[in-house]
Formats: C-alpha cells, sequence, structure tokens
C-alpha cells in the first residue's frame, strides 16, 4: 500500500531494511540502463559529526532520454531532475521508500500530459524495490 501526502510524496512501505532496498535499487537500475548518479548517505553523514540519524538513504539517478525531453518541455523541472528515491526508516523501525508523484510533478511544472510517462517508472521502481 502506497501513501501519498498532501505534498506529491508517494510513501510505500517495505519489510526489508535500508541497505537491502538501496542494494536492490542499485542492482536495477544497473540492470535497466538508467545511470544512479549518487546514493547520499544521509544518516552516514550524519554520524560523521557525532549525530545520531535513523538509516536514510537518497538513490538520484536519470536517463536523459526520459529526462530531457521533460526539462525542454519545462525548464523548471530540472530541480526536481534527475529523480530520486529516499529509502529511510521511522521512528518505529519501518523502512518506507519515498518519491514524487509523476502527477505532482506535473501539475509542479506545467508539463504536457504526453510526458507524464517520461517519469513514472519511478512508480516501478520504488514498488519492486519495497517488495
Amino acid at each position: 500500500m502506497s501513501l501519498e501526502s498532501d505534498h506529491g510524496i508517494v510513501n510505500t512501505p517495505s519489510r526489508h531494511s535500508v541497505d537491502d532496498i538501496v542494494n536492490k535499487l542499485t542492482a536495477t537500475l544497473h540492470a535497466k540502463g538508467i545511470t544512479l548518479f549518487a546514493v547520499v548517505d544521509h544518516s552516514g553523514e550524519a554520524e560523521k559529526v557525532g549525530i545520531v540519524m535513523r538509516p536514510t538513504k537518497l538513490l538520484i539517478f536519470g536517463n536523459p532520454t526520459a529526462g530531457s525531453p521533460v526539462m525542454i518541455a519545462a525548464p523548471s523541472s530540472a530541480i526536481d531532475l534527475p529523480l530520486k528515491i529516499l529509502v529511510w526508516q521511522d521512528a518505529g523501525g519501518k523502512v518506507w521508500v519515498s518519491y514524487n508523484s509523476p502527477t505532482y510533478l506535473q501539475a509542479r511544472h506545467h508539463l504536457p500530459p504526453e510526458l507524464v510517462p517520461n517519469l513514472a517508472v519511478i512508480e516501478t521502481l520504488a514498488r519492486a524495490a519495497a517488495e
């Protein structure tokens, strides 16, 4: 079950650890030929400065074939691209896979409907990673 907040963020629960999901997503992106630009380990960086933070990692990825037409149609969309998936653990120990809804991004940047499928891959990736 995915929950979408009023801010366009879709949160999908998972039974897996943050690291397991990040590893699964990394492998899936590689297999699909999607560029993984970065994995930002927020909790790891916090730990380096003595701050305790629950596991939290952000994957930044994309494909210029899909993303470039979106940015050409709506240059402001470059602030939300490349796509991002946040994998995080809440205070109760539950792990979540979160991302910006493609329909939210469409509305935010006034994208033509025919470009929404270019962003929709994120839904499939997030759902598969959370399973």
